[in-house]
Parts: C-alpha cells; structure tokens; sequence
C-alpha cells in the first residue's frame, strides 16, 4: 500500500494557511470576500471545507450571506509566526 500522496493532491494544512495569509495581507483587496471568490483564488471546489475549520478556529468570521473575513486572532497569528511555506 503506497501512503504518498499524489502532486495532484492539496494539503488541508496548506490551504488552510494559504486562506488566513489572503485574508490578513494588507496589499490585497478587499479585506471581506465572498465564498466563492476565495474558492477561485485558491482554486478549490469546496472553499466552505477550508472555511469552516478556521471559522470553528476563531480565525474567520463568516456572514450569513457567504463573505468571510479574518478575525483579530488571525491577525496576532500571523504577526506572530509571519509567513510559513
């Protein structure tokens, strides 16, 4: 049984980080996306499965009407591990 995982496949982890450094870079516009638009920007089919995680986090906020946006948390988080690749 082979354990690797494919180059096709995307790391949750990964996403996951990629989504909270979009969300609080100050060069990026706007600070509040749509569900939708984070999907594209990460090219997933299922933003919502990246979103809920950091939303049960404390790390996003998500309206009822699908925008999403970084929390204070994430904020500090980011101020205080910088950028991980």
């Amino acid at each position: 049984m082979h354990d690797e995982s494919t180059p096709t496949e995307r790391d949750w982890d990964a996403l996951e980080r990629e989504t909270v450094y979009m969300l609080t870079d100050p060069t990026r516009q706007p600070t509040i996306w749509a569900l939708a638009d984070v999907g594209r920007d990460l090219d997933t089919h299922d933003p919502k499965a990246v979103i809920m995680p950091l939303v049960r986090a404390g790390l996003i906020r998500r309206t009822t009407d699908d925008l999403v946006f970084a929390t204070p948390a994430a904020f500090k988080w980011v101020e205080m591990v910088g950028h991980v690749v």
